[in-house]
């Protein structure tokens, strides 16, 4: 395996949870995502993998969406929010995820 099939492994199991750090912070529509995740490489994504992954954590009740006008005249806009039950699927999610690092930490640690 190269180090790009590894990113892309960490890429594939990360998205879900970057998508709902995302969004947790305020509603967000689809491209506005794809923008923001460009910021950080490792976990870039296109429209073929964001856009399912949206309608799956609809489908799961962990987002809600609604449409939204815009001010420049442009078509509105589909926004996404976290629900109630995807803010404690995040709170999970960010507990496993320091759990992860926490004990990543102690391996690179005990190599030392």
């Amino acid at each position: 395996m190269n180090i790009e099939d590894w990113k892309s492994q960490i890429r594939r199991g990360t998205l879900e949870f970057c998508i709902l750090l995302l969004i947790n912070k305020k509603p967000r529509y689809g491209y506005e995502l794809i923008s923001l995740l460009e910021k950080w490489p490792i976990v870039a994504a296109k429209e073929s993998t964001i856009y399912p992954l949206l309608r799956r954590l609809l489908k799961e009740e962990y987002l809600i969406s609604f449409w939204q006008e815009t001010t420049e005249g442009l078509p509105p806009r589909k926004y996404y929010s976290v629900t109630e039950e995807g803010s404690l699927y995040l709170s999970a999610m960010s507990a496993e995820w320091e759990n992860l690092l926490e004990t990543i930490g102690a391996m690179k640690r005990e190599e030392e």
